[in-house]
């Protein structure tokens, strides 16, 4: 069974930077693709950044693109989400995600295991 555990959510202000983290056990990480998705209060869930299985391919949100940086260290089967210059309008529940199929580019909402969510707060 895929489970996910993220890190490294907190209170920050505008300007700052926070590094979430997402564990994943339950089967060999380095197959699948990666991502994170955010939801802010009274909004649908959207993607963020999505990373390929063999970390080379990477993708970004509009919003977030310059911004946030995605990475995976395949030894300790971790994703990484690097957020700099973060905004008010950051603030969200960040979700980690793993593809559901092995060895694809990016992964697609309706084919991942979700994590439990690390909440993500950006004071003005």
């Amino acid at each position: 069974q895929v489970q996910l555990v993220e890190s490294g959510g907190g209170l920050v202000q505008a300007g700052g930077r926070l590094r979430l983290s997402c564990v994943s056990t339950g089967r060999t990480f380095s197959n699948y693709a990666m991502g994170w998705f955010r939801q802010a209060p009274g909004k649908e869930r959207e993607f963020v950044a999505s990373i390929s299985w063999i970390g080379t391919k990477t993708f970004y949100a509009d919003s977030v693109k310059g911004r946030f940086t995605i990475s995976r260290d395949n030894a300790k089967d971790t994703v990484y989400l690097e957020m700099n210059n973060l905004k008010p309008e950051d603030t969200a529940l960040y979700y980690c995600a793993a593809d559901q199929t092995p060895g694809t580019l990016r992964v697609l909402p309706t084919n991942v295991y979700w994590g439990q969510g690390t909440q993500v707060t950006v004071s003005s």
